[in-house]
């Protein structure tokens, strides 16, 4: 019974721990990461890219194309959900 709620909740988190060259430590859910993948999918072709916020302060900068990459990356651990 421990081993299946151990397996399951690594499934079910996801956790953030590098964005460009800042260390940080989030803990997604899946609606959470579905979430941000939506949206960064909708504003992907923005030439402009996106700005994130780390620890709510902290606001980055992704260009076009960091922004693609990291829809790459959130496509992978989608796909670990299913």
């Amino acid at each position: 019974m421990f081993d299946h709620y151990l397996k399951k909740n690594l499934i079910e988190n996801f956790s953030l721990q590098k964005v460009k060259n800042f260390e940080t430590e989030s803990v997604l859910n899946e609606d959470q990461l579905n979430n941000i993948y939506h949206y960064l999918k909708k504003h992907q072709h923005e030439e402009d890219g996106q700005i994130i916020t780390l620890y709510d302060q902290m606001l980055v900068r992704l260009a076009q194309n960091e922004v693609n990459q990291l829809i790459v990356d959130l496509e992978k651990v989608m796909s670990l959900y299913h």
